[in-house]
């Protein structure tokens, strides 16, 4: 038998093959939550879907408007964007968040979760390097330095990190899954550590129109950084604030010459945000009405599965921003999604982001104002 034969020499990615990528990853966490989602759906009064943080409500029509407008764009797009859409991100960052920053360091991404993963191996990270995060993280920080090799070590205070290994630190305010908020002083600290060992630091604001009890705080703030962006990006998506999860509608800014690698990087591999999309995203970033409104339906929902919440007898911790209410009864997370999944109401343990949140679990609160009230009234009962 030859030796080329393929029963010798799996293709690459095959079961068998030598160093698939997928045998360096975690089981994908969703895909456990499976059964508990089958059971919510067989309640008499549907699936309440509490588990993902997913908008429900209407694009606003001001961006249809602009992504229809642009549709006819049969050229490539470029990966930078045009001046316009970099002018409008600037200009968002210096009206919401005081960054004093110019179009050569503001770049458009295909969604911020794209970026989290791929970041650390499109910085050249690899095997002897460290990729840092919060000890209760979106799981693609840790996703992102497996991809490439590179450690993922998870961090209560940064001051327990290893300066000389740590080559990204992540932060993330306000946090996913916690709804934390770092105060600038907390923010200023990580900043001063990160630029005293030369590491990058990444801050995910992803949530940050989203404050509640707090108000979040960009690390690109004159305030936190001094008035200088170098060794530090901050990542912004219009998922949550515009409802555009479907555009995947991103970008990421701070330090021009990371900024200006990145760009070089990313025109060899394709990455480019769709020239309707760019149009959208530039419209979505010099409105603030709708996201006014959008916040004030989501209020009104946190209100509602809060005060349900507190009253069947969980404790709500941090959950001062972002779209999420970290909940707990002081007993293991997946004996909670599986009572409340009798009840037809499905929410995500607390163990998918990370060990220490293995009794809370996290209640996002995007659902239809129909199924808030309903999940309400079943949590009465």
């Amino acid at each position: 038998m030859s030796t080329n034969d393929s029963t010798h020499a799996p293709f690459p990615g095959h079961p068998g093959a030598a160093r698939r990528v997928s045998d360096r990853l975690p089981v994908f966490p969703w895909d456990k939550l499976e059964p508990y989602k089958r059971t919510a759906q067989a309640h008499p009064d549907g699936l309440c879907d509490f588990s993902v943080g997913t908008p429900v409500d209407p694009v606003p029509a001001l961006v249809q408007q602009a992504l229809a407008a642009h549709t006819d764009t049969p050229g490539y797009p470029t990966v930078w964007g045009p001046l316009s859409l970099r002018d409008a991100i600037a200009g968002w960052l210096g009206r919401r968040c005081g960054a004093e920053i110019g179009s050569e360091a503001v770049l458009p991404t295909v969604g911020s979760k794209e970026l989290v993963a791929w970041l650390p191996g499109q910085l050249g990270l690899g095997p002897g390097d460290q990729v840092a995060y919060p000890t209760l993280a979106y799981p693609t920080y840790e996703v992102g330095a497996l991809l490439c090799g590179a450690e993922p070590v998870a961090y209560e205070d940064v001051s327990e990190l290893d300066g000389s290994k740590v080559r990204l630190l992540w932060l993330n305010s306000p946090s996913n899954p916690t709804g934390r908020v770092l105060d600038a002083d907390a923010l200023r600290r990580a900043v001063e550590w990160a630029r005293e060992h030369r590491v990058l630091l990444v801050s995910d604001e992803c949530y940050l129109e989203l404050g509640w009890e707090a108000e979040p705080v960009s690390v690109l703030h004159p305030s936190v950084c001094g008035g200088s962006h170098e060794g530090l990006l901050a990542v912004h998506s219009l998922s949550k604030r515009s409802n555009l999860a479907g555009y995947r509608a991103s970008f990421v800014a701070g330090d021009p010459v990371v900024v200006a690698e990145l760009l070089e990087i990313r025109k060899h591999g394709g990455m480019i945000v769709p020239a309707p999309v760019q149009a959208a995203t530039a419209a979505a970033l010099a409105d603030d009405a709708h996201v006014a409104e959008q916040r004030a339906r989501y209020a009104q929902r946190r209100s509602a599965l809060r005060a349900a919440l507190e009253a069947y007898g969980f404790r709500i911790e941090h959950s001062e921003a972002s779209l999420y209410l970290w909940a707990t009864q002081d007993k293991p997370c997946w004996e909670t999604v599986a009572e409340l999944a009798e009840l037809g109401i499905l929410v995500a343990p607390g163990d998918f982001y990370g060990p220490v949140g293995d009794r809370f679990v996290r209640v996002a609160f995007t659902a239809t104002d129909e199924r808030v009230a309903s999940a309400v009234e079943r949590l009465k009962r």
